[in-house]
């Protein structure tokens, strides 16, 4: 007999009500695969561009998406040797032509694989994979951030903003945030040195007054349009801009030019390294994922609603869907 799960199938492309919850079958393991039961998934923006049908091309429906995973192994291919039954493992599956993680199942690559933290809860780590491979990429493998330099920040608050905040700390750069004025106290807590306030200040004169006419070494950019088009303004020379947004229309980045700034336009890669590389950030306390708002998984429509209009809900961090009824334990000391 065939195994099912339960799955928030996409059976359409538009609004949040596209999503159905189906009974679907388990998926078959490879020899190089886990199988593992899903206690905890996370939403993306990547999930409500896909819901919506900006990359319709690359997901033929109906489709299980989501990229966060967080769970425990509970079948190993044939020739996975790193990993035993049991294992509390997290990653984010593969974005595009795979099955995803809005599902209590879900066979990965074992590649893609890394060893849940033992100090957060699955919530919280599903909550990390996407988001903080992207910024490790970012930072690290890209913009190569160093000690003692300044970083600009877009949307401190948000999903990427939280976890890039504590990473950028933790790499000894001088930290500057955009957030609105509520949530300053916040974005400080997680190791804002600067905060500048979107709504009220002009943050390229902001980041000028900030650095003493100096500007950033590197910039964050999680917004993507004008915020991009601005990014050569607060940089200083030789400066480096990092964005994990799409371009839907050309830029005139002229002002780059008499930087000699780089840019660098992230869609990140996952690997065990990277997880491996957060994992030690997690479990030495220097980097703790922040979670917004946890709904089951009956509830996707309603979860990417809250993300898809965060800033109007006030959100904080990240969304995070309990698919095992479990994920909300308190973690292992």
């Amino acid at each position: 007999m065939t195994r099912t799960m339960k799955a928030a199938v996409l059976t359409r492309f538009g609004g949040p009500d596209s999503f159905e919850l189906r009974d679907v079958p388990v998926p078959q393991v490879g020899a190089r695969q886990v199988r593992v039961r899903v206690h905890a998934t996370a939403l993306n923006p990547l999930d409500y561009q896909i819901r919506r049908g900006d990359y319709a091309d690359y997901v033929p429906l109906p489709a299980i998406t989501g990229h966060d995973v967080s769970g425990v192994i509970e079948e190993l291919g044939s020739d996975v040797h790193e990993f035993a039954v049991g294992d509390e493992v997290y990653y984010t599956p593969q974005i595009f032509g795979d099955a995803g993680s809005y599902a209590e199942q879900h066979v990965a690559d074992v590649d893609l694989v890394g060893r849940k933290p033992r100090n957060i809860s699955h919530l919280e780590a599903a909550s990390l994979t996407l988001v903080g491979g992207t910024v490790w990429e970012a930072f690290v493998q890209r913009a190569q951030l160093s000690i003692g330099e300044t970083v600009l920040i877009h949307g401190g608050a948000g999903g990427v903003g939280t976890i890039a905040i504590q990473v950028a700390k933790a790499t000894g750069a001088r930290v500057i945030t955009t957030a609105r004025s509520v949530n300053d106290p916040f974005v400080r807590s997680l190791g804002a040195d600067e905060v500048i306030d979107y709504t009220a200040n002009d943050y390229v004169s902001a980041v000028a007054d900030l650095t003493q006419g100096q500007g950033v070494n590197v910039v964050l950019d999680t917004i993507g349009g004008d915020t991009l088009a601005k990014s050569p303004l607060v940089l200083a020379d030789a400066g480096r801009v990092v964005s994990i947004v799409d371009i839907a229309q050309p830029q005139n980045l002229i002002e780059a030019w008499g930087k000699n700034a780089a840019y660098h336009f992230v869609f990140t890669r996952q690997n065990r390294g990277k997880l491996d590389a957060l994992t030690n950030l997690v479990e030495r306390g220097q980097v703790k994922p922040v979670i917004g708002a946890t709904l089951p998984l009956d509830r996707m429509a309603e979860a990417h609603d809250l993300l898809e209009n965060g800033s109007a809900h006030g959100l904080r961090g990240k969304v995070a869907i309990d698919v095992s009824g479990e994920a909300v334990a308190l973690p292992r000391p």
